[in-house]
């Protein structure tokens, strides 16, 4: 027997979430108020076709919802469906039905979209080692612990609900532990801060118990050394056992991540996951906005945007990445599958490079990828002091990216012109591996192509790329 299907609590939670009314909310989804009230009250279950039209029309909320009005087989079978490589997504009655009538059909092919999933990053990391000419696909410590966080999805549940706690303890009241409330729990521990010009960013000796810091960085990095240095302490069993348990193969790899994990615990208390998800929708990713509530600098609040994976308490998939002068890619995870060049070389159409050379300036670009998928990128420029004459500053831009579809949630979208065709940049990974033809800016063929060269003839490239 089919099974009733009932959410009316919460269709009322996404209303108040948006500030609608029964009106707005069942014109929107297209059926009328009457039959909506029904439903918030519980007095009809929900029909499966106005659960795609929920899915379509509100997508974060409904990915959020705290018990799924399907099973995982389903669930899972519908994020299948709806990959952007296939064409069209199947209605959920068609995919129910399938998971109904062909159990043990559903569960394989749901664990063979899993199984492809990991074989793609697996695919990205040995991309990666051919472009740098490792031919033996092997991975330097650095290498291995980033491919660990992205096959976590950038979210440790362990030390993030354990930082969060904390943050609730120390903070009491406010949106995030401040400054006086940091430095009293070293206090209480019996920890001696000692603020140095000059000094390391940040150095503990642990057997006098002195921590020392370097005064001259900003006040949101002084808060920030304070946080990770106290995570490193009061979490240490949690992150020796994630270490463990992550099957590392190098000492040098497992140091690196617990240096990882103790940045990410860093983040995690200074922006309280539940806090700082609520600021995020509520505000649209406004990041000016919410690093004024939590006191954490552009950077640090653009990076922990890619950590909201938690179950049932999702936050917008944003894509993250820092790119430098050179166009190194040093920091990067996509919630959204959004995919990175792993060896330098990223696209030149793409704005991170503008705003590389324009620092404190923000700039915005609706972009498509050879696939078809299209995305809204944000990128801001940022310089980081060195601190003395003869060391140049650090040049480099932090970039966040959402998909079109999600545009109503992120404001840097409101600057653009999302139905104009023209407006779109046709960007790719890396020339090395994009298939685009009619590239102007393509810097040499794609690696998996045969060219052919015409002594007559030239175009913007001096090549024919064959298909």
């Amino acid at each position: 027997m089919k099974r009733r299907l009932y959410i009316g609590r919460f269709l009322k939670n996404l209303r108040e979430t948006h500030g609608l009314r029964q009106a707005d909310l069942a014109m929107r989804l297209g059926i009328s108020a009457p039959y909506l009230s029904q439903l918030e009250s519980d007095q009809r279950p929900l029909p499966l076709a106005l659960a795609d039209r929920l899915r379509d029309v509100f997508p974060v909320d409904w990915a959020d919802m705290a018990e799924a009005p399907v099973d995982s087989t389903v669930t899972q079978l519908m994020e299948a469906a709806s990959d952007p490589l296939l064409r069209d997504a199947l209605p959920a009655e068609q995919i129910e039905r399938v998971a109904e009538q062909f159990p043990q059909f559903a569960a394989q092919f749901a664990q063979l979209y899993r199984l492809h999933k990991r074989d793609t990053q697996r695919l990205e990391a040995m991309d990666e080692a051919l472009g740098a000419d490792t031919l033996t696909g092997g991975r330097l410590p650095w290498e291995e612990v980033r491919d660990w966080f992205h096959l976590a999805d950038n979210y440790v549940h362990l030390i993030d609900s354990s930082a969060e706690a904390m943050a609730g303890a120390l903070a009491h009241q406010l949106p995030t532990p401040d400054t006086a409330q940091l430095t009293d729990w070293f206090a209480r521990k019996g920890i001696t801060l000692n603020l140095q010009s000059g000094a390391p960013i940040r150095h503990y000796d642990e057997a006098a118990r002195v921590l020392t810091l370097d005064a001259g960085q900003p006040q949101e990095s002084l808060r920030f050394q304070l946080a990770y240095q106290l995570c490193s302490l009061a979490l240490a069993g949690e992150i020796a056992e994630t270490v463990a348990h992550a099957g590392l193969r190098t000492e040098t790899a497992r140091r690196l991540l617990s240096v990882g994990l103790s940045n990410y615990a860093a983040g995690a208390l200074l922006m309280p996951y539940r806090a700082f998800r609520d600021a995020a929708r509520r505000l649209r990713h406004d990041i000016d906005s919410m690093r004024q509530i939590f006191g954490t600098s552009f950077e640090q609040t653009c990076h922990r945007l890619s950590n909201l994976q938690r179950p049932h308490q999702r936050g917008v998939p944003i894509a993250f990445c820092r790119i430098d002068m050179a166009g190194n890619i040093t920091k990067r995870h996509a919630a959204n599958g959004l995919q990175f060049a792993r060896f330098g070389g990223a696209c030149p159409l793409w704005i991170a490079h503008e705003a590389v050379a324009i620092p404190d300036r923000l700039l915005c670009q609706v972009a498509e990828m050879p696939e078809g998928r299209r995305f809204v990128f944000m990128a801001k420029g940022l310089v980081k002091p060195s601190g003395a004459f003869f060391r140049p500053p650090r040049r480099y831009a932090v970039v966040l990216g959402c998909e079109v579809t999600l545009a109503s949630e992120f404001i840097y979208a409101d600057t653009l012109n999302l139905q104009c065709e023209e407006a779109v940049a046709r960007i790719g990974v890396s020339c090395r591996i994009c298939s685009r033809h009619d590239c102007h800016q393509r810097a040499y063929p794609p690696g998996d192509r045969q060219i052919d060269i015409s002594t007559n003839q030239r175009g913007f490239i001096p090549y024919r790329i064959m298909d």
